[in-house]
């Protein structure tokens, strides 16, 4: 899968522009040479044929220079002195447009520019989804479960190898530095999510997480992990639909465990 990078590196998109823009005069060099080639083989023509047979069978031998498929064994002295000095331009074009093409869509940027532009167009139709916000234990084992069950997951992180970690895993990604995470969650499709669900064990950060998320789409069920009781009250005065705090989840958990037990050995 694709990660979106929210901190794009700008030169991306300037190697890009470069790339297009040495495109065109390569191709413009190629067509005047085509052009020049055709004309002068016309004018090397002294055969009786029309200006329209002759004109087609120009272009023709043009083309088959170009595309080095040509078979000129019926030229006289001059047409063939002619297509060996074409050929040598020919040949000088193409190695010049090589070396002012080739390489230069290789860089990193680059590769991040067109992973950008890929997960935007998923963007546009991403609806239904559920947004994690980190992908450490928590937040991995959660988007798993999801998957499992068919749900499409976008994962939020701010950390290069836990995104690739949830790339590798069939998850849409999305990676920003934590002091753009705006950014990020504007460009999550909050309008169109089925919830959004906080991992990081970083309780500031959830809660700015949560503010913001609520702030962008106040309907949406945000479910946050918490510490304690003061917390998950701060979270739910910042917007948040469910706090769930892991220590009471085990403590119930053992406690229903040991009065299973009790009870069965009674």
């Amino acid at each position: 899968m694709w990660i979106y990078h929210v901190n794009e590196p700008r030169l991306g998109a300037v190697r890009v522009r470069e790339w297009r823009r040495r495109a065109r005069h390569a191709i413009a060099l190629l067509v005047l040479l085509l052009v020049a080639a055709t004309t002068g083989l016309m004018l090397l023509d002294q055969s009786n044929a029309s200006l329209t047979t002759r004109l087609f069978n120009a272009a023709w031998d043009a083309v088959n220079l170009i595309t080095t498929l040509g078979d000129f064994s019926d030229f006289d002295v001059r047409q063939k002195l002619f297509m060996l000095a074409a050929m040598f331009v020919t040949m000088l074009v193409a190695a010049f447009a090589l070396s002012r093409l080739t390489g230069i869509l290789s860089g990193d940027d680059v590769m991040t520019f067109r992973e950008n532009r890929i997960m935007e167009r998923k963007f546009e139709h991403l609806a239904g989804h559920v947004v994690v916000v980190g992908f450490r234990s928590l937040g991995e084992r959660i988007a798993e479960k999801l998957q499992r069950a068919g749900v499409n997951v976008l994962v939020l992180v701010a950390d290069q190898a836990l995104a690739d970690r949830a790339a590798e895993r069939g998850h849409l990604v999305i990676l920003c530095a934590p002091d753009v995470f705006d950014d990020a969650l504007k460009r999550a499709r909050l309008d169109s999510a089925r919830a959004l669900v906080v991992t990081s064990p970083d309780s500031n950060a959830n809660l700015a997480v949560t503010l913001v998320a609520h702030t962008l789409n106040k309907s949406l069920p945000i479910f946050v992990h918490g510490e304690n009781d003061l917390r998950k009250t701060m979270l739910e005065s910042a917007g948040a639909t469910r706090v769930v705090i892991g220590d009471e989840i085990l403590a119930d958990a053992l406690v229903d465990k040991l009065t299973a037990d009790a009870g069965a050995m009674t």
